[in-house]
Parts: structure tokens; C-alpha cells; sequence
């Protein structure tokens, strides 16, 4: 088939089915975030003193409120990695098909009971228990469906990784309006969180619905069988080779040994890659490793900084009134999501420097210096930096430079990664550089407590 003959992707159908299942990976690990004050809410215990410093409140359901976050990250992180590790091995041995929409099922599933779970009372304590459950399971089929996806865009051209990557963008965003809205509207009964989890529902299922749709499009059909019939047609020119090999030595008489030499000289001369045998991940790790670390470091300066220290900016312009309310969830959550969702979808017009460059990796490199930018900006409960970028302003330009590298680099690696290796090895190299990602995010969730503690 030659380029003019293979099918065009009408009307950008597969781009936007992998732009919602981009969408579907972190929608719902972003609202369940979002909705944080709902579970802060139900575990409170009014008739007790959170702050009584007495092994009684320490092992209370009253301590549960201030140890959210910290069980939560935990809980979000270490499944994520993990899983996502795992699937680096067991994606050879399970089909796409389940991997993909099974977690897509599980995690729907999931906010589905979380969404009844709002009108059921339940003590704090079992609550608790059922929170921390909930979010590993997310986060462990979330790790299983990202990297699935990733090999999958992996078999199609570079630019089908972008919008996996800026559907992922745009779930903070919602997630950073869903907040604000709540704020403006002033929801603080926990029955308006209902709509939070309804929302992540309905995405999943549009998710699911596109994952379906998806085979039946000529350009994925296209590209995801392209590696299987060249194999068979190849492996067919090969047998036909020998098959003329034994007949030629039949009639010139020739004794037993001597085809079998004749065989193996013309496999020396013929090569073939034998795309039956499983392709080692350590090998294909050697040829992307540059790629692999570089998004790695990405989200390891990422979540270093963002949101441990930079959502602990406080404002000079006017704690008091309205912008004091809304400073944090607009030039933090907000501009980050959004200018990281403009980072990733650049990757969809352009992608420079190339995948082979050295400027790429210079310039994750350099994304180190947003650290002391934001650690020297007006964090509150500071005890040994001074504060050099006191004004508003410093802060959202550093924030807007920062997501948007933060977008544009991470996918310009994701999209790179696969297309270093050989096409056969293009799903297990997505599925790699996926758990380097992973890595990175828990590597920047550790070196964030360095960084606090610094300040």
C-alpha cells in the first residue's frame, strides 16, 4: 500500500477519541481532588479538639481532617508507580481491549459508588477507610489505563501522543473552574459535591463509548495491523525463498547436509526480525533512556514545587478583599492548568527541537531553576529564605513559564519515546515511558518535603 493509498483520519475522529480518553485518565483523579473539602467535611468531628495535643486526639477520627492530604498523596502515588511498573510486564500478557476498558469500568464503577456514598452517613473512621480505598483503586486502574494508552498511540504517528497529553491538561482545568465555581457559589453542604462525582461519571462513559468507536476506524485499523500483515507477508517471501532452496537441491542431487548449509547461509544473507518473540524491555529501555529520564525530571521539578510550595503563596495585594479569596485557585491551579494544556496541544503544531536533538534534554535540564524562583517568592511560614519576589506579578510570570515548559516538554518526550524504537516495540516502549512519568511524579511528591523544609 503505498502513502497515497493509506486512509486519512476524516475529520480528526481518532484524534479526538484519543483526546477523550486522555481526558477520561485524569478528569477523575482531578475532581476527586477538587472535592477534597467534602471528604475534609465528613470526617470532622465536632466534639472533639483536633488540636489536643493528647494520644486520645491523635488516634480520634478528629485527627483524620488534618492527615487527609498526606494520606491521600500516599495513597494516590505509590499505587500509581506501582501499577504502572507492573503493566510495563503484564501488558504482553494481557489483550489492549481489557486492560483499556476494564480499568475505564472500574474507575466509572468507583465514582458511581463514591456518588451514592454522598447521601449514605457513615462514621468518620469507616469513611475514612472507604476514601483511602476508593483512591487507590483509581489510581491503580488510572496507571493501568494511562500506559495502555500510550503504546496504543505509540503504533500511530508521533503526533497521536499529543492528544492524549492535552486531554489530560484540560481535566485540571476543569477541575481548577469546578473550585472556583464552588467558591463563587458558595457550596458548602456536602450534597453539592453529588455533582462533582455525576461529572467524572459521565466522562468516564464518553470515554468508554470512544474506546469502542475506536476500531472501527480505517486509520487506527491502518496502523495497528500495519506491523502484523508486514510480518506475515515477509515471513511468507522468506518461506517461499527456502521452499525454492530444497527443490534446487533435490534436482542437482545434492547430499542431506549440504541444503541445510545452503539454509542457513540464506538465512545469514536474508534477515528477518522474528516480531513473534517478545521484545526485551531492557533493550528497548537503551534506546529511549534519554527520552525516559527526560520526562522524568519533568515531573519530578513539577511536583517538587507545584502545589507543595506554590499553592502557599500568599498575595500582598489584598488578603482582605475578594482577590485574597481567589489568588490561589486562580494564579495557581487555574494558570497552571491551562497554560500546561496550552504547552501540550503546542506539541500538536509543532515539535521542536527534534527527538534526536540535544538541545531537548538541555532544556528539561534548565527547568530546575523554577525551584528556588517559587521558593524565593512570598511563601508563608518561612523560617530561613528571604523573600525576593514579594509582588503578585513575579509569581504569575514564573507560573506561566513553568506550566507551560511543564506541557510542552512532557509531551514532546512521550510523542519522541516510541518512535526510538522499531515498530513492533512501539507499545512497550509507550508503556516504559509511562512509568517513568509515574516515577517522576513520586519522586517529586518525596523531594517536596526537602524543599519545604528549606524554606
Amino acid at each position: 500500500m503505498t502513502a497515497r493509498d493509506r486512509p486519512q483520519d476524516r475529520y480528526k475522529a481518532v484524534w479526538l477519541i484519543f483526546f477523550i480518553l486522555g481526558l477520561g485518565t485524569l478528569l477523575p483523579w482531578n475532581f476527586f481532588m477538587t472535592a477534597r473539602e467534602y471528604f475534609i467535611s465528613r470526617l470532622a468531628d465536632p466534639d472533639m479538639n483536633v488540636w489536643n495535643n493528647t494520644d486520645e486526639a491523635a488516634l480520634s477520627p478528629s485527627y483524620l481532617p488534618s492527615m487527609f492530604d498526606n494520606f491521600m498523596t500516599l495513597c494516590a502515588m505509590v499505587p500509581l508507580l506501582i501499577f504502572t511498573c507492573l503493566n510495563s510486564f503484564i501488558h504482553q500478557r494481557i489483550p489492549q481491549q481489557i486492560r483499556i476498558l476494564g480499568s475505564l469500568v472500574a474507575i466509572g464503577l468507583v465514582f458511581l459508588v463514591t456518588a451514592i456514598m454522598v447521601k449514605v452517613d457513615m462514621e468518620p473512621v469507616p469513611f475514612f477507610i472507604f476514601t483511602m480505598i476508593s483512591i487507590v483503586l483509581i489510581n491503580s486502574f488510572g496507571a493501568i489505563l494511562q500506559s495502555s494508552l500510550f503504546g496504543l498511540a505509540g503504533l500511530l504517528p508521533a503526533s497521536y501522543t499529543a492528544p492524549i497529553m492535552s486531554g489530560q491538561g484540560l481535566a485540571g482545568t476543569f477541575a481548577a473552574l469546578a473550585m472556583i465555581f464552588s467558591i463563587a457559589i458558595g457550596a458548602q453542604q456536602p450534597e453539592s459535591f453529588i455533582g462533582y462525582f455525576t461529572t467524572a461519571c459521565v466522562a468516564i462513559l464518553l470515554a468508554i463509548l470512544s474506546y469502542i468507536l475506536l476500531p472501527r476506524m480505517d486509520f487506527f485499523r491502518y496502523y495497528s495491523m500495519k506491523d502484523k500483515t508486514e510480518y506475515h507477508v515477509c515471513n511468507a517471501e522468506l518461506e517461499t525463498k527456502r521452499d525454492l532452496i530444497k527443490k534446487a537441491a533435490l534436482l542437482v542431487s545434492l547430499p542431506a547436509d549440504e541444503p541445510n548449509g545452503m539454509e542457513q547461509n540464506n538465512s545469514k544473507i536474508i534477515p528477518i526480525h522474528n516480531l513473534d518473540k517478545k521484545p526485551s524491555v531492557v533493550s528497548i529501555f537503551k534506546k529511549l533512556w534519554v527520552m525516559a529520564v527526560s520526562v522524568c525530571f519533568v515531573f519530578t521539578v513539577t511536583i517538587g514545587v507545584f502545589p507543595s510550595i506554590t499553592a502557599k503563596v500568599s498575595t500582598v495585594l489584598g488578603k482582605e478583599n475578594r482577590w485574597g479569596l481567589y489568588f490561589i485557585p486562580v494564579s495557581c491551579f487555574l494558570l497552571f492548568n491551562v497554560f500546561d494544556w496550552t504547552g501540550r496541544s503546542l506539541t500538536a503544531l509543532f515539535t521542536w527541537p527534534g527527538k534526536d536533538s540535544f538541545l531537548l534534554p538541555v532544556m528539561v535540564a534548565l527547568r530546575v531553576i523554577f525551584i528556588p524562583l517559587f521558593m524565593l517568592c512570598n511563601v508563608e511560614h518561612r523560617e530561613h529564605l528571604p523573600v525576593v519576589f514579594a509582588h503578585d506579578a513575579w509569581y504569575i510570570i514564573f507560573m506561566i513559564f513553568f506550566s507551560i515548559s511543564n506541557g510542552y516538554l512532557a509531551s514532546l518526550c512521550m510523542c519522541f519515546g516510541p518512535k526510538k524504537v522499531l515498530a513492533h516495540e512501539a507499545e512497550t516502549a509507550g508503556a516504559i515511558m509511562a512509568f517513568f512519568l509515574s516515577l517522576g511524579l513520586a519522586l517529586g511528591a518525596a523531594i517536596s518535603f526537602l524543599f519545604r523544609i528549606l524554606i
